[in-house]
């Protein structure tokens, strides 16, 4: 009984800011959303920042990736890179709703969200599901998006290393062939418009190879929404 009531009055207790420790605020409250998440020109394709009036980087235009669109709401910097750290690894899935308010403030989501057809949460491995208790993109994707949101046509087909201590060719090599169509459903895809969710994008080879995966099932456009891009 005690606990209950602990319980209770923690959940109508305001939260503190868990940027700037104000109180009684949200968990990141409107000032420091406005001051760490200000809108930067980024490449249309990649999301890596880039100069104004730029569309696309270098890189892009030498080498086409497998998106037709990427959006990153902010930097992985502090604070956001500590947000992330508990929300993923802190076994705080209430982060979710905060961090996809901020991404659906952000130029072109919106928009991007309206012409979905499906937006696909990357998918865990089992053993990494198992270990976390939970998809932090899956979390995401409810958020922005419930009514199209689908967690059963993208799947992962295996464990794989950890991306962090990779460099960009082990990457991809690590990611290849570790995304699938449900094949009783892979018609489903057919010239459909696509998004795919994800929490951070490092390199993306992860989300290249999903979107790879998704093109080859038949879909006609792809877009990646990522929280943070890092840099």
């Amino acid at each position: 009984m005690f606990r209950q009531l602990i319980r209770r009055a923690s959940q109508q207790i305001p939260a503190r800011c868990a940027v700037c420790h104000a109180w009684p605020s949200r968990v990141v409250c409107d000032a420091c959303v406005a001051r760490f998440a200000q809108p930067l020109p980024r490449c249309r394709t990649c999301a890596l920042p880039v100069p104004a009036g730029v569309g696309q980087c270098g890189a892009c235009l030498t080498t086409p990736p497998p998106l037709d669109g990427c959006l990153a709401a902010v930097a992985y910097a502090w604070p956001w890179s500590h947000c992330i750290a508990q929300f993923k690894f802190g076994g705080q899935p209430g982060w979710a709703a905060a961090l996809a308010t901020v991404m659906r403030s952000t130029p072109w989501v919106e928009p991007a969200l309206d012409q979905a057809d499906r937006v696909l949460p990357m998918p865990l491995a089992r053993e990494r599901l198992a270990e976390r208790g939970f998809n932090q993109a899956l979390m995401l994707a409810q958020r922005l998006a419930p009514g199209q949101t689908d967690a059963s046509l993208l799947l992962r087909t295996r464990h794989t290393p950890a991306q962090s201590a990779l460099n960009r060719s082990e990457r991809l090599r690590n990611v290849q062939g570790a995304f699938a169509v449900e094949p009783l459903r892979a018609h489903e895809l057919q010239g459909q418009r696509v998004v795919l969710v994800d929490d951070v994008m490092t390199s993306g080879a992860s989300l290249h190879a999903a979107a790879l995966t998704v093109r080859q099932a038949g879909a006609a456009h792809v877009t990646a929404l990522v929280f943070a891009r890092t840099e």
